[in-house]
């Protein structure tokens, strides 16, 4: 359908909660289909809903030639521990070390609301936590300890593209 722009770090709907999917419909479909067309540009690995101004819980994912979508996601396990860089579509540009879970499992449902579940390791893993989280209305620098976090806001402030309300 449509590859949609992206919200950045600052617009109200990232640090909302979305709603949960409850209607099944054509719209839906749309959502879906733009979901995944949004995610298959280069170098992007997720794109949930509320990134493109949709505040459903939904993502897309493309990582390591597995391309999909989750439809009101839950993380259900996680196991291990991971470190490195994560970056974010709505934090163009930055990316700083952030700790996340080496395994995860994510259970929902398709557009038929039949059950579905994704798991993986490595970049998926980190894909699925980070995917879920903005559907909680989380961005993935709250994740970082409080000095880091600091440090990476102000980067963040400084940037030409931090949205600021008026």
């Amino acid at each position: 359908m449509a590859i949609r722009p992206i919200r950045r770090f600052g617009d109200p709907v990232l640090r909302t909660a979305a709603e949960p999917v409850t209607v099944f419909d054509d719209r839906l479909t749309a959502l879906v289909s733009d979901l995944l067309d949004t995610v298959a540009e280069p170098g992007r690995a997720g794109v949930a809903a509320p990134q493109i101004g949709v505040s459903l819980r939904a993502f897309s994912y493309n990582v390591d030639g597995r391309t999909g979508y989750v439809l009101n996601p839950e993380l259900v396990e996680t196991s291990g521990e991971q470190h490195g860089e994560e970056g974010c579509l709505s934090v163009p540009g930055l990316s700083f070390p952030t700790p996340r879970a080496e395994h995860a499992v994510v259970r929902g449902v398709d557009l038929r609301n039949e059950p579905v579940t994704v798991s993986g390791s490595g970049l998926m893993a980190r894909c699925l936590q980070h995917e879920t989280d903005h559907l909680d209305g989380i961005v993935y620098l709250q994740r970082l300890d409080p000095e880091r976090r600091r440090s990476a806001l102000k980067e963040v402030r400084a940037t030409d593209w931090f949205w600021k309300a008026g």
